[in-house]
This record gives C-alpha cells, sequence and structure tokens, in this order.
C-alpha cells in the first residue's frame, strides 16, 4: 500500500501551538463512520454522546522530562532524548567515579556524535556513547541515578512545537505512572471537572497504561506502509481492568478508546476471539488499512500529521475515504491540528 496516499498539505497556521483554557473547551469534530455525517461540537459536548455504562478507557502514563542538553567534550552542544531504560550487567564506561550507579538507556540524539565519545552535562552528569541501533538510537551509559537525569531534563516536545510548554500543559489530568517521553495527547482535552461529570452521568472510567517515546513522531518513510518498522512501547493491562472491559463488551456496552495508544494497547492484548488477556510486556503492533479489529471500535483521537502511523491507524479504523473527507472538513472549519490541537471522535 502506497505511502503517498496518506499524505495531505496543512497550512502551518492550523498546527496547534498551545493547549487551550479550559482543556475541554476545544472544538470536537465527530464522525459517524456507519453513514459518514460529521458535526462540529465543543469537546465538552462528548457527554453528551455518552451514556450510562459507555466505557472509556484512558492512558494515565505521565511525561518524564526526558529532554536533556549536554556539551561534547570538544565544545559543541548535543540534545539527548531518554527513550527507555536499558539493563546492562556490569559497567560499560569510566564516565566517573565507579561507585556511582550507572543508568543505561536507550535515547535518540541531536547532533553529530561517535560511539566512544563523553557529553558532559550541569550538576556534574557525564555521559559515555556506547552503541548506535539500526533505527538510529543509541545506547548511552550514564553515571548519574534515573531520579537525577529527570531532575535535571526539560519537557520533551514534538519537533512542530515552537515554545517551550509547561510540564503541567502537555499532561493529562488523570496522569498517574511516570514514563512516557510523549503526551497521549487525546486525553489532554478532558478536565477533572469533565471527568466528574461523565462519572455522575453513569459512564465508567477505566485506565491502562502505554509509556510513549519519541518515536510516536517519527514519519513512515519506506515506500509502502508495510515496510514500515513500528517503534516498541511498553504497555500494562490489569487483570481487574481487563475483566471489566471484557464483562462491558460481553453485555454489548459502548467501549470508547481515548487516544490511539489506548486503542493499541486493547489490540495488542486481545486474542483472537476478542478477549482482553491482562499482561504487561512491549508492543509494536502496526495498524494500517486491511487490519481487523477486535476489540476498539470507537475512538477519540487528535488530528494526525501526513504520512505517520497514526493517520494510518485512524484510516484503518474507519477507511480512507472517510479519514480525508473529516480531515478536509477540519481543515476548511480551522481546526488546529496535531498535539496541542482539536479533538476528533470516531463513532
Amino acid at each position: 500500500m502506497p505511502l503517498k496516499r496518506f499524505d495531505y498539505q496543512l497550512p502551518s497556521q492550523l498546527i496547534g501551538q498551545r493547549p487551550v483554557k479550559p482543556r475541554d473547551s476545544a472544538r470536537l469534530l465527530i464522525l459517524n463512520k456507519k453513514n459518514g455525517q460529521i458535526e462540529h461540537k465543543k469537546f465538552y459536548h462528548i457527554i453528551n454522546y455518552l451514556k450510562p455504562g459507555d466505557v472509556l478507557v484512558l492512558n494515565n502514563s505521565r511525561v518524564i522530562p526526558a529532554r536533556l542538553i549536554g556539551q561534547k567534550e570538544t565544545g559543541g552542544k548535543i540534545e539527548i532524548f531518554l527513550l527507555k531504560k536499558m539493563s546492562l550487567r556490569g559497567s560499560l564506561s569510566d564516565c566517573g567515579n565507579p561507585m556511582l550507579e550507572k543508568n543505561t538507556w536507550q535515547c535518540l540524539i541531536g547532533g553529530k556524535i561517535k560511539v566512544g565519545e563523553k557529553i558532559l552535562f550541569p550538576k556534574n552528569i557525564k555521559a559515555k556513547i556506547i552503541k548506535k541501533y539500526d533505527d538510529q538510537s543509541w545506547l548511552v551509559e550514564f553515571n548519574a541515578s534515573a531520579k537525577k537525569l529527570l531532575a535535571s531534563g526539560q519537557t520533551p516536545l514534538p519537533p512542530y512545537i515552537k515554545k517551550m510548554a509547561k510540564l503541567a500543559d502537555y499532561q493529562t489530568v488523570y496522569a498517574k505512572t511516570s514514563g512516557s517521553v510523549a503526551a497521549p495527547t487525546a486525553g489532554l482535552h478532558f478536565t477533572k471537572r469533565l471527568i466528574n461529570k461523565l462519572k455522575k452521568q453513569g459512564v465508567i472510567i477505566e485506565y491502562i497504561t502505554l509509556h510513549i517515546g519519541l518515536g510516536t513522531f517519527q514519519p513512515i518513510k519506506s515506500r509502502y506502509i508495510q515496510d514500515h518498522k513500528i517503534h516498541s512501547e511498553w504497555a500494562t493491562l490489569n487483570k481487574k481492568t481487563a475483566d471489566k472491559l471484557n464483562q462491558a463488551k460481553k453485555s454489548g456496552r459502548s467501549i470508547i478508546a481515548v487516544g490511539t495508544t489506548t486503542l493499541r494497547t486493547l489490540e495488542a492484548f486481545s486474542d483472537d476471539r476478542g478477549k482482553l488477556k491482562p499482561q504487561s510486556g512491549w508492543l509494536n503492533i502496526f495498524i494500517y488499512p486491511g487490519y481487523k479489529f477486535k476489540f476498539v471500535k470507537t475512538l477519540i483521537t487528535n488530528f494526525h500529521l501526513p504520512k505517520s502511523t497514526l493517520l494510518v491507524l485512524v484510516s484503518a479504523l474507519v477507511g480512507e475515504k472517510l479519514i480525508k473527507k473529516s480531515y478536509q472538513a477540519a481543515i476548511k472549519k480551522k481546526y488546529k491540528f496535531f498535539s496541542f490541537g482539536d479533538a476528533m471522535f470516531i463513532r
């Protein structure tokens, strides 16, 4: 399937640069995938489309300040993004005092670097480049604990966001388990007040955890989408939540995934009969047109980048024609796109 089918032109002024306040006042495009009807609302109107017994499933991963700015021994500035903590035996470097706790991370690095080079950071933090992976990420060993690294880090914003945001702006109100380097952005539209109103209406709220990596921003570069190798991310679904969701599905209630990360977790952890299995582990499920959905039918999501795995995913859920129609309508109505953009409810 050619990648060019998932491209579109977006005026730069429609890229959301900051969150709206209050969060639930963002715009909401509602797409009925059965008849193709489109409605234009505010996000807080979502309550009018949910009924008692419906289940909202949210990703409660918390964004960590995973962006570090350092300096090479030659004096050049270098930018490092912590992707995931690795577990290795033994010491791989002489970054400093061997008695210090060493932490090895998979990272993305902005700037030219070579294996063996050392990087210096404020607060006496040092790092050594150990290895380069095939996906262009790097294995980096630090002489500081994860806690100290994150205390020195900054919010890892997407490349299309021009101005630094506060970490609180890039965090859902229900974020709990630390580990993401990017926000589950569909959840940014919820306020505590809206969640409480939904609960009072009888809507059930459940949570999964998927720690989002920077790979979520990487466009597909292969000519055909089937040739793309998607990034891996750590996800957890506990038994209590899996049992509740399986029961809701069995009783015919609507289950709404909030965000593509939630959708991918539920699909990855469903068996061939569409029953969820509680588990934790790395998942790299790549959903594109032709995929047979096992658990999720309804989705709340943002508007995604051209040639991205996320645009391909929503195209798989509702069909390429309806997605193109919806995006064209959103552009015409001047919706905001991407992480700090408006929302879409596919029902």
